[in-house]
């Protein structure tokens, strides 16, 4: 049986076994402008189209409700349109890893062909409620349709070829569109179709795994199990400990353990076999609860020893005594919750076997050669004979660094001879990557009469999950950061990281500081309060200043001038909207930039000139929305002095380039050293055509904790931010956010104006309504977008950006690096508010979930 309608003006049939029309479009038509986020609860907004003239969400809509009818897609769109709309939102700066920007230029559409030039911000802003933007904050995607919708013509922006340039992101024109595919988007002849078996428990041992009837199902091709694994059977990015998939015999540690993966001709015949495999646990009690881990003499993982995955410490002078003699101490225990990273692209990967045994896969992930290791572990065969091509993802924030179904799609790919794709559904991918730590913080702080801090004492304690990840990482950065943008002269700090059954956390925006750093944020306040000064004034009074002793015992650099600057970039708002009667509160941070803690940093960069002038630029990091290539293209065309249209930027993974994750905000600093050492090899070598130029970054001057200094320099660079929360005092409603970022160097100040919106956007929500909480099984009680509460359009408050440049030494061109900081001072912003509204001290987060305000107080 088939269904019709017209697509794009062309009938067309399709087989009616679809279960809905985003289905239809892509999987039987090819058709992949729209996305698929979250089918098919449509509650992502990726995959609206138009049907007879109105948006629709296509997952939502049934084939049968579409017959005879108009479907439209951005494909189908006047090409005069199609440049036009796409001008409007390359201009604006409105998007960024670009996955759901197609859905909502759709939806754009039909609001301005109703509205016109009536449209106002206040309906945009309502119907857009209909779309998840993860990247932006939605105010630039707001500025576009209110552009679109004057009917004016469209201004065209350009790339830059400087350095400081506002020109447009790479391949803004393209991702708006949808024609830059991502993973999901790739179709091969012949390929196959693999689903994953998630386990039942989040801790049990697995008795039997009976795949008969899915076998036996149509469209079945094969069923594979941890048995069928020719190598490795665990994996990790530092430690091996995470296992592709739990055996017979073996015992499951989390909600995300993978029992089987089963292959088929499509994608509906491989999930619907999935749920035929039967599984015979013997089910065991998870731990759920940290102090409880830390207490029991039973291993809460399968086959490690000992709950305690990491701990890292440090003390600093003699805190006992400083907190005695204090004028003032505060005493304080502050938590902050677990958070799904919610990227909009699923992970997806295409795994492509040639001939001569090697493998080709296609990956979204955040470091490929970290993947090409691991797969060649898990098969058992040279790490040269797998290449893993990077395809620019639909978001990450932290959340696609660990190997996930790229080994099960390599390994299905390998076993069965033919090209396999496996696409998580979105369920599975919140079951299954790591999320952001939940981590208690008790903290101790004290200061003098005037106000100086004098002491820091914490201890922290983070819910790791099952398996390592990079835990240990983000529990070492949450201790170095546990003293803030602050100077302090005493300080004892100890954080443990402990294994749960809880979702594996790891890598997320932020990475350990701002779980700290609400902390010190609510505990300096509570000083002010008690000193009787103001949050600014105190922050003014002990922030650091180049040659002070900060965190761990670095003595910062001269590009710690930048926080100061911050400060007082913010302090006329600040004061204004105090003396308007606004509720306010302020918030500092600083947040590392690099790995640092003693690891070698190194990227490499090609330079390549071609006969037909072209330029490529080759690098080795992930684009995933922050621009990265960007970056690349304009250090190139400003240190080359050439035309950046003639420029053409790709990861390059058929030689080694290898820089380790996209990660800790070091894209933009190590791309641009890497790509400008590039350009002055070819520079003096005369820009040679068909040579390849290599560049290369080192970041080699930082210790470990570990080495035992007085003075480790911890980081090799740091980025600082002050922001300001304003709210109406009667209402509690949010009005305005003013965030000043020393960003080092703006290498695009429109990309990194779009880093900070969208950073608040994403603060905010970890401030006031986000949360992934677990039952008692260790199961995560939310299963659908929506349920996370991410900040809607409608809810979300202006955001002033003001960038201040203080060069970063030893740093190409004085880069620092933003996208992580964004949100890092957000939360202790928006506490300070509330308590100016009801004199409530917050501790908890989400606090309107928590500790909601009370109004009238």
């Amino acid at each position: 049986m088939t269904a019709s309608f017209e697509l794009n003006g062309a009938v067309v049939e399709v087989s009616d076994h679809h279960p809905h029309l985003l289905s239809a479009l892509r999987d039987g038509l090819g058709v992949t402008s729209p996305k698929d986020g979250c089918s098919p609860s449509g509650q992502c907004g990726a995959c609206t189209v138009l049907v007879d003239g109105g948006a629709k969400a296509s997952c939502l809509v049934s084939l049968e409700k579409v017959e005879g009818k108009k479907v439209t897609t951005l494909e189908g769109f006047d090409e005069t349109e199609r440049a036009r709309y796409a001008d409007a939102f390359a201009a604006t700066g409105a998007l960024q890893c670009g996955f759901c920007t197609p859905g909502i230029i759709v939806r754009s559409k039909a609001l301005i062909d109703q509205k016109g030039a009536d449209l106002d911000r206040a309906t945009i802003k309502g119907r857009l409620g209909a779309h998840l933007c993860r990247c932006t904050g939605y105010t630039r995607i707001i500025e576009a349709v209110e552009l679109l919708a004057t009917g004016d013509a469209i201004p065209v922006l350009e790339r830059s070829g400087k350095i400081g340039g506002d020109g447009v992101k790479y391949e803004a024109r393209e991702l708006s569109l949808g024609d830059r595919g991502f993973v999901d988007d790739i179709a091969i002849d012949g390929m196959l179709h693999a689903a994953l078996r998630l386990t039942d428990h989040a801790r049990a041992d697995v008795v039997k795994i009976d795949a008969s009837a899915a076998l036996a199902a149509d469209g079945v091709v094969d069923v594979f199990t941890a048995a069928d694994i020719p190598g490795d059977l665990r994996v990790g990015i530092i430690h091996k400990d995470w296992p592709v998939m739990i055996p017979e015999g073996g015992r499951t540690s989390y909600a995300g353990d993978v029992i089987a993966i089963v292959v088929a001709n499509d994608v509906l015949a491989a999930r619907a076999a999935v749920e035929l495999i039967d599984v015979t646990y013997e089910v065991h009690t998870p731990f759920t609860d940290t102090d409880a881990a830390l207490a029991s003499d039973q291993d809460a993982v399968w086959g490690l020893e000992g709950n305690i995955l990491s701990t890292s410490q440090y003390a600093r002078g003699d805190v006992d005594r400083a907190l005695r003699e204090a004028a003032h101490v505060v005493h304080e225990v502050f938590s902050t919750q677990r958070v799904e990273h919610a990227f909009l692209e699923p992970e997806s990967t295409v795994a492509v076997p040639n001939e001569d045994g090697s493998l080709y896969v296609y990956s979204g992930g955040q470091g490929v050669w970290d993947d090409r290791d691991q797969i060649a572990a898990i098969l058992d065969v040279d790490p040269a004979t797998v290449t893993v091509e990077l395809v620019s993802n639909g978001g990450a924030f932290g959340g696609k660094e660990d190997l996930l179904n790229q080994g099960h799609t390599a390994l299905a790919a390998h076993l069965t001879g033919k090209p396999v794709k496996c696409t998580l559904t979105r369920p599975q991918s919140f079951l299954m990557h790591p999320k952001r730590h939940p981590i208690r913080t008790e903290i101790w702080m004290a200061c003098d009469a005037e106000g100086r801090v004098t002491a820091v004492r914490a201890r922290i304690v983070g819910d790791s999950g099952p398996y390592a990840s990079v835990g240990m990482k983000v529990l070492e950065r949450a201790a170095g950061h546990i003293c803030g943008p602050y100077t302090v002269e005493n300080v004892d700090v100890k954080a443990v990281a402990v294994r749960t059954n809880n979702p594996v956390c790891g890598a997320f925006r932020g990475f350990g500081a701002n779980q700290a750093q609400f902390a010190t944020e609510g505990a300096i306040d509570r000083l002010a309060e008690k000193v009787g000064i103001s949050g600014w004034e105190i922050r003014e009074k002990n922030v650091a200043r180049p040659g002070s002793v900060w965190g761990p015992g670095q003595i910062m650099d001269e590009g710690a001038a930048g926080i100061l600057e911050c400060l007082e970039a913010v302090r006329p708002h600040y004061d204004e909207a105090i003396a308007r009667g606004r509720a306010v509160g302020i918030g500092a941070a600083i947040k590392n930039s690099g790995l640092g803690n003693g690891f070698k940093e190194v990227a490499k960069a090609v330079i390549r000139f071609h006969d037909d002038g072209a330029v490529e630029v080759r690098h080795a990091w992930t684009e995933m929305g922050q621009g990265v290539h960007t970056v690349a293209l304009q250090v190139a065309a400003d240190v080359l002095d050439i035309d950046p249209d003639t420029i053409r930027v790709l990861v390059d993974t058929s030689r080694d380039l290898s820089a380790g994750q996209t990660t800790g905000s070091r894209g933009t600093l190590m791309a641009a050293g890497s790509v400008e050492d590039a350009c002055k090899a070819a520079l003096a070598d005369g820009c040679k055509v068909d040579v390849d130029y290599h560049g290369k970054y080192t970041v080699d001057w930082t210790n470990s904790i570990e080495e035992g200094l007085e003075h480790p320099t911890i980081h090799a660079a740091f980025g600082y931010a002050c922001q300001v929360v304003i709210a109406d005092p009667e209402t509690g409603k949010i009005e305005k956010v003013v965030a000043a970022h020393d960003v080092g160097r703006a290498i695009n100040p429109v990309l990194t104006r779009g880093q900070v919106e969208g950073s608040v956007h994403m603060g905010l929500g970890y401030a006031l309504s986000e949360e992934f909480p677990t039952d008692e099984y260790a199961v995560p009680t939310k299963t659908t977008l929506r349920q996370l509460d991410i900040i809607r359009p409608k809810d979300m408050p202006d955001v002033e950006v003001i960038l201040v440049e203080v060069p970063q030494p030893r740093s190409p061109f004085g880069i620092k690096g933003v996208g992580e900081i964004g949100l890092v001072p957000t939360a202790g912003a928006v506490a300070g508010a509330y308590h100016a509204i009801d004199g409530k001290w917050r501790t908890r987060l989400p606090m309107n979930v928590h500790e909601p305000l009370e109004l009238g107080r």
